[in-house]
């Protein structure tokens, strides 16, 4: 194939996933501005504020509150064999019920607190066909689990470009465009909320598919259990889940549904492209592919 041909083919490649990524933003923001806007005046993170709960307009439901007994049977004694992965909030494992339901349980070392309970009874009455169900609780002496509906086929990180790149083949774009839709919906549904949820940590791998790839948004919310510790400050050493996070989060610690706007923008960019956004678009270059994007576009920059 000739150079002349190569570049025209290249350019037409990058120019139909730009047009991609901004259709996709732009569905984004009109599904957000859809939505209720009853909480507008509200503070921009509203589940820091005191007494979030006085006056929520969702129909709470009482979480389920799981003995240990259950879950340790579940999950034969947190058997190493059933430990699917660690995330900020602990170990999470694979548990069978007794029921015969499949659950994921995240699992940390914790004294027990009333304002965990509250937050697991807050997050566990947020449902929505895009989103992870929270099903319910345990506390017991020092140990604090959450349990999750089980998501079957695993986060779309892990098709894109994880250690085993399971079903790469399958991620056709028909399936990514109703990943990023699926997506969307799910934050725009956290948002739609009175007051509104904000994720705080929207990233490839915080979406899963299930068996017939429709995605479901998880660890909403999470953040809200951990305080602030573990959100780094401005750094030259950025992270898989750094590259995610709005200059506003890495500077100020301020979090708002446009630092989520923000990270599903970074989630397009690994859906589109297959990649991780902290590699480099070439071996010359020591930018990420976020950094990349950002650059100013120069006429010498354009013509390569």
């Amino acid at each position: 194939m000739s150079r002349p041909l190569a570049a025209i083919l290249g350019g037409a490649v990058g120019a139909v996933a730009l047009v991609g990524i901004v259709i996709l933003i732009i569905w984004f923001c009109l599904c957000r501005r859809s939505v209720s806007r009853t909480s507008e005046t509200g503070s921009s993170d509203p589940s820091v504020r005191s007494g979030r709960h006085v006056g929520f307009e969702m129909s709470l439901r009482e979480a389920r509150r799981f003995e240990m007994e259950e879950l340790s049977m579940a999950t034969k004694n947190f058997d190493d064999k059933n430990l699917i992965g660690v995330g900020k909030f602990g170990e999470v494992y694979k548990g069978l019920l007794h029921d015969g339901m499949l659950v994921a349980i995240k699992k940390r070392s914790a004294s027990p607190t009333q304002e965990f309970v509250d937050e697991v009874r807050f997050l566990s009455s947020i449902q929505n066909h895009n989103l992870v169900s929270l099903l319910g609780y345990c506390q017991d002496h020092h140990t604090q689990l959450l349990v999750h509906e089980y998501i079957p086929n695993g986060s779309v990180s892990t098709h894109l470009y994880g250690a085993a790149q399971l079903s790469r083949e399958k991620l056709e774009f028909k399936h990514r465009l109703l990943i990023a839709l699926g997506a969307a919906k799910g934050l725009a549904h956290l948002h739609s909320l009175t007051p509104r949820l904000i994720h705080k940590d929207f990233k490839t791998a915080n979406v899963l598919v299930d068996e017939n790839f429709i995605p479901k948004v998880a660890d909403a919310g999470l953040r809200n259990f951990l305080g602030r510790a573990d959100i780094a400050g401005p750094s030259s050493d950025v992270t898989a889940d750094d590259i995610f996070l709005s200059p506003e989060v890495k500077e100020f610690r301020r979090f708002s549904d446009k630092s989520d706007v923000y990270s599903f923008g970074v989630f397009l960019l690994e859906l589109l492209s297959g990649r991780e956004a902290t590699e480099t678009p070439s071996p010359e270059s020591s930018q990420s592919l976020v950094e990349w994007h950002h650059r100013p576009k120069t006429g010498k920059q354009l013509h390569h």
